[in-house]
């Protein structure tokens, strides 16, 4: 395979099709090496427009988001380079590899404690220097850390909960995929007063549930 074409073909068939249109971003996926973010056993799949499962068994069901949707969230964030960002769901490092190169700190949150580890030997390897991965259930978010510029939630949820969204500085963004199969939207949530936010619908898409999220009841009446 040869890498660089299929890097080439992954952003000019898969991402600027999708209004991916910022020039750093796209600069920057061919900057940031994706493939050495990939599990060893996927690596062909690298530039696939698929979600790649990031352990043998696949039963927690942690994946890389396809390329596309990672990059448009990447975009509808917005990122200024003195930003302070909060990730929730770190699986491999490479979103948060992105959020890094486009902000000034990153915090990003993994609950699984070798996807933990994992993450950060990719990010050392990289040499991400202003990433700090947690092993942490990330549903709660990291107050203590905040309030952040900027939250990403790197899988979806049924709803963005308040306690998250007060964890933004006024003017901060969070970016998630929300709503249930087989209909989500990725929304872009603005914190533009104390207590008050705008939320935008942008586009739609599906993606996996993070975990230790609330699900809405299942009962109907």
């Amino acid at each position: 395979m040869n890498i660089e074409q299929a890097r080439f073909n992954m952003i000019e068939q898969q991402i600027r099709p999708w209004e991916v249109l910022d020039a750093q971003i796209l600069n920057l996926l061919s900057v940031v090496k994706r493939e050495d973010f990939v599990p060893l056993a996927h690596k062909a799949l690298a530039f696939v427009d698929m979600e790649i499962p990031l352990q043998a068994q696949g039963t927690s069901g942690q994946v890389m988001l396809a390329p596309r949707v990672q990059a448009r969230l990447l975009q509808d964030l917005h990122l200024q380079q003195q930003d302070s960002v909060l990730e929730i769901g770190t699986g491999s490092g490479y979103m948060a590899a992105l959020l890094a190169h486009r902000a000034g700190t990153v915090l990003s949150l993994e609950i699984d404690p070798q996807l933990a580890e994992q993450a950060r030997k990719n990010l050392q390897a990289a040499g991400i220097v202003n990433v700090q991965v947690r092993q942490a259930d990330g549903s709660q978010g990291a107050a203590n850390d905040g309030p952040f510029d900027a939250i990403l939630l790197s899988g979806s949820v049924a709803q963005v909960p308040q306690y998250l969204l007060d964890q933004l500085k006024v003017g901060g963004r969070l970016a998630a995929v929300v709503g249930q199969e087989p209909v989500m939207r990725a929304c872009v949530i603005t914190r533009t007063g104390a207590q008050e936010w705008a939320t935008s619908q942008a586009w739609d898409t599906v993606a996996p549930r993070l975990q230790g999220f609330a699900e809405p009841s299942a009962f109907s009446f």
